[in-house]
């Protein structure tokens, strides 16, 4: 952790000149370093963040990304004459030099303004998931227009299934850590799944399927509400950019229908919520009719087998080579996640019908 005087100089290079009375660690993010930032009077004003240039490799790319699309968004917000926009879409804040962004030497740092008088949860209920499938629709619809080209790719191949599995299989061929032998069961499993699990790229060389721009990580948390829980603003706008609209409906269905933990050592407590996944589908759908089409809106369901399936694979392939991308809270972690994540896979397997019943309204 800098110090103050080293906080200070950092936030002197960006174009404000608030007094500021406090630096402090804020939030859970796993990814960048963030800090909120009060001024005089002791009110919060700013969130500082050091962007982790190891994951996001190109930074230039990544606040032009994010610059395109906060200004997009005003401009739709301003279309509809909503009231309070500086609360409904996130606000940067450049550098001395016209960048938004400034490098010290050795990190990338942002700053943006604090949205006052605005929460965000953790726990996901159907009330929730709800508002956060209107919220992420209308991200999507709002960003439907940009024309393609005008974003770039701020992790290549996040949600590329084909790549996923070429990453597999160099895994498996290699076996650094001499652990493919105590899998066979679930590379089997994988590899039986593995050409159905590849039809979004399919469909999309064959024109049927185009890319969007999509947020690629909807959580409940990564959406801003106000006092009286109405949705303000989406937030964490790093995985910004083109890509299927699977990816928006199947991450959520992965991580918040799910009844257990991503890496429950309790099998039988992984299955999916249908609650949940209904309530954010009618919260989506409510948004999102404007530009989606009835083909992604009956691929939906499977973008949930397909995210579940994706990460099933990415944690068995960091298992087998020897625990090298994720970090890992006790031996054989990947491989435990590896499983509940097949197991989640399964339950979806086994309701994907009722899901598929559940999206017809729409078509």
């Amino acid at each position: 952790m800098k110090t103050k005087e080293q906080f200070l100089h950092i936030l002197s290079r960006f174009q404000q000149d608030d007094t500021v009375v406090s630096v402090e660690p804020f939030g859970n993010g796993h990814i960048n370093d963030t800090l909120k930032v009060c001024v005089a009077g002791g009110a919060p004003k700013y969130i500082l963040q050091r962007i982790n240039h190891h994951i996001f490799t190109d930074v230039e790319m990544l606040m032009n990304n994010i610059c395109i699309v906060t200004a997009h968004i005003r401009r739709k917000l301003e279309e509809r004459a909503e009231e309070d926009i500086d609360r409904k879409v996130l606000t940067f804040i450049p550098a001395k030099d016209g960048k938004y962004y400034y490098f010290d030497g050795e990190n990338y740092w942002r700053l943006c303004l604090f949205i006052p008088r605005s929460r965000s949860y953790e726990a996901v209920t159907p009330e929730l998931s709800h508002k956060a499938g209107r919220a992420f629709g209308d991200f999507q619809s709002m960003l439907a227009d940009i024309p393609e080209g005008r974003l770039g790719e701020t992790i290549p191949n996040f949600h590329n299934m084909e790549f996923r599995l070429q990453q597999f299989r160099d895994a498996l061929k290699a076996n650094a850590a001499g652990r493919a032998g105590e899998v066979e069961d679930l590379i089997h499993e994988i590899n039986k799944r593995a050409r159905g699990m590849c039809i979004q790229e399919d469909l999309y060389r064959a024109g049927k399927l185009k890319k969007r721009i999509n947020h690629c990580d909807t959580k409940v948390n990564n959406v801003m509400f106000d006092e009286e829980g109405n949705v303000l603003c989406v937030i964490d706008l790093d995985t910004v950019m083109p890509g299927f609209v699977l990816s928006d409906i199947g991450d959520f269905i992965r991580t918040g229908a799910n009844t257990g933990a991503e890496d429950d050592e309790n099998l039988d407590n992984v299955s999916v919520n249908m609650e949940t996944f209904k309530a954010y589908a009618e919260g989506y759908m409510e948004t999102a009719e404007s530009f989606i089409t009835p083909l992604e809106i009956s691929l939906l369901p499977y973008g949930g087998r397909l995210l579940t399936y994706m990460q099933t694979v990415r944690f068995l392939t960091d298992y087998i080579n020897g625990d090298t991308y994720y970090k890992i809270h006790r031996a054989g972690h990947n491989l435990q996640r590896a499983e509940a994540q097949f197991k989640l896979l399964q339950s979806l397997e086994g309701h994907a019908g009722e899901m598929d019943s559940f999206m017809g309204k729409w078509l």
